[in-house]
C-alpha cells in the first residue's frame, strides 16, 4: 500500500536559492520537451518515447546556451521527463486532457528519488546542499526515523509556503476500523452539502462565498499595480494567500466530513456524478466547484480501502429524487425548485434530498446483492456499480 506524508518544510535562504533554480530548470525542460513533441508531432505524425526525450535533454545539456542546467541535480529533470510521458499516455487514454505549458507564476514542484536525497533519522537530505532541510511533523503516532521514503517531492506555492511530500510503501493489510453495522446513502448537494439516508443533514460550508468580499478586494488592488514592480507582487502574494485560505479550509471541511462517514459506517453508497459536465452551468459553476465533490469522492474512494470499508458507486442516471422510498412509484417529471413533494400511490410525503438519500441506499444494496462489481476492503480502484436487468417492484426498494 502507498502512502504519502505532506509537510511544510522551512528551507533556509541558501537552500530556497537552490530549490528555486531547481524548479526554474524543471520547468525549461518540461516546456522546451513539449514543444519538441508538438513540433515533431505536427511535422511527421509521429509519437515521441520517453528515450527519445532522454536524449534531447542530453543534447539540450551540451548546448553551451543550457550550461545551467548542470547547475542542479539532474534526478528532478529525469523525473520531469517521465511525469511528461505519464501525462501524454493519460492524455491518448482518454483520462486526461493534452500536458499544457509550465508557468512561472503557478505551483512549483521538483521531484527527488533515493538518488537524489537522504532520509537519516528522520532527517532529509537534498541533493546540492550541504544541511539537511527543516521541516514540521504532523503525526505523533508516526516516528518519522522508521519511514523508508522512495520518492520526495518539493514544492512551492504561489503564496510562498514549502511543503515536502514524502512517498512510502507500507506493508501489511489496511486498518480495519471496528465494525458499526451500518450503511448510509450520500446525496450531495449545494444547498447541503450531504444529506444521510438517516435524515442527517451536513450544511455546505460555502468557503468560497464566506471569503468573496475580501479576496475581490485584494484583486482590485493587484489591478491598480503597474505590473512588473514590487508593490504588485506584494499584492499578488495578498491575493494567493486569500486563495490559500478558501483551499485550507475547504480541505478541512472535506477531510472531516469524509473520516466521519468513513468511521461511522460499513458501507458508504454515492452517485457517480459528472462535476465536469455539471460545472458548465454559468449558474451553478462557482457553487459547485466550491463544494468539492470530486475531491470528496477521492477521500471517501482512499479512506474506505484503508480502513477496510465499503464503497459503492451507483449509475449517475439512476432517478433517486424522482422515485418513492417507500413504494417505488417513479414520478414523470421533478423540478429542481420542488424541495418536498407527496408520492400520489402512497401517500408519502418525501424530503427530495432525504429520500434521494434513501433511494441511493437502497439501490446500492441491490447491486450489491445481485452481482454488481464493487470494490472491496483492501482493493484500490472503485469501479461503478451499474444499472442491472429490470427487476419486480417491491415494497421499500426502487427499481433499478
Amino acid at each position: 500500500m502507498r502512502t504519502a506524508y505532506k509537510v511544510r518544510i522551512y528551507p533556509t535562504p541558501e537552500q530556497a536559492a537552490v530549490l528555486n533554480r531547481t524548479f526554474g530548470c524543471v520547468r525549461l525542460v518540461w516546456n522546451r520537451v513539449l514543444a519538441w513533441r508538438h513540433a515533431r508531432y505536427q511535422a511527421d505524425r509521429t509519437r515521441t518515447s520517453y528515450a527519445q526525450t532522454d536524449r534531447y535533454l542530453t543534447e539540450l545539456k551540451r548546448d553551451p546556451e543550457f550550461a545551467f542546467l548542470f547547475e542542479v541535480s539532474s534526478v528532478p529533470l529525469q523525473q520531469t521527463l517521465r511525469q511528461q510521458y505519464a501525462a501524454f499516455m493519460n492524455f491518448f487514454a482518454g483520462r486526461a486532457r493534452y500536458p499544457r505549458f509550465k508557468s512561472r507564476h503557478g505551483r512549483q514542484s521538483a521531484t527527488y528519488t533515493r538518488s537524489a536525497f537522504r532520509w537519516r533519522d528522520g532527517r532529509l537530505h537534498l541533493a546540492k546542499m550541504d544541511a539537511p532541510v527543516a521541516f514540521v511533523w504532523s503525526w505523533p503516532e508516526v516516528d518519522p526515523a522508521t519511514l523508508n521514503p522512495t520518492t520526495v517531492t518539493v514544492s512551492r506555492d504561489p503564496d510562498g509556503r514549502w511543503y515536502a511530500s514524502f512517498a512510502v510503501e507500507t506493508a501489511g493489510e489496511p486498518e480495519h476500523a471496528p465494525a458499526t453495522d451500518s450503511s448510509a446513502g450520500v446525496d450531495l448537494g449545494v444547498k447541503d452539502f450531504a444529506v444521510l439516508s438517516t435524515g442527517e443533514k451536513i450544511a455546505n460550508p460555502r468557503h468560497l462565498a464566506r471569503r468573496a468580499k475580501n479576496l475581490a478586494r485584494y484583486q482590485r488592488r493587484m489591478a491598480r499595480k503597474q505590473r512588473g514592480s514590487a508593490n504588485r507582487a506584494k499584492a499578488k502574494a495578498k491575493v494567493a494567500r486569500a486563495h490559500t485560505k478558501v483551499g485550507d479550509a475547504r480541505a478541512d471541511f472535506l477531510h472531516k466530513t469524509s473520516t466521519r462517514l468513513v468511521t461511522g459506517h460499513d458501507v458508504i453508497v454515492i452517485e457517480d456524478l459528472a462535476v465536469k459536465n455539471m460545472v458548465r452551468n454559468r449558474s451553478l459553476a462557482r457553487a459547485i466547484s466550491d463544494c468539492g465533490w470530486g475531491e470528496f469522492r477521492r477521500q471517501l474512494e482512499y479512506k474506505t480501502a484503508k480502513y477496510g470499508r465499503h464503497l459503492i458507486v451507483i449509475d449517475r442516471w439512476y432517478p433517486s429524487s424522482k422515485t418513492c422510498s417507500s413504494c417505488g412509484h417513479l414520478l414523470a417529471g421533478l423540478s429542481l425548485g420542488t424541495r418536498t413533494w407527496q408520492c400520489p400511490s402512497c401517500g408519502t410525503r418525501h424530503d427530495r434530498d432525504v429520500n434521494a438519500a434513501k433511494n441511493i441506499l437502497a439501490a446500492g444494496r441491490a447491486v450489491s446483492a445481485c452481482g454488481a462489481d464493487v470494490r472491496q476492503a483492501g482493493t484500490s480502484r472503485v469501479q461503478l456499480a451499474t444499472k442491472q436487468e429490470t427487476s419486480p417492484a417491491r415494497v421499500g426498494i426502487p427499481l433499478l
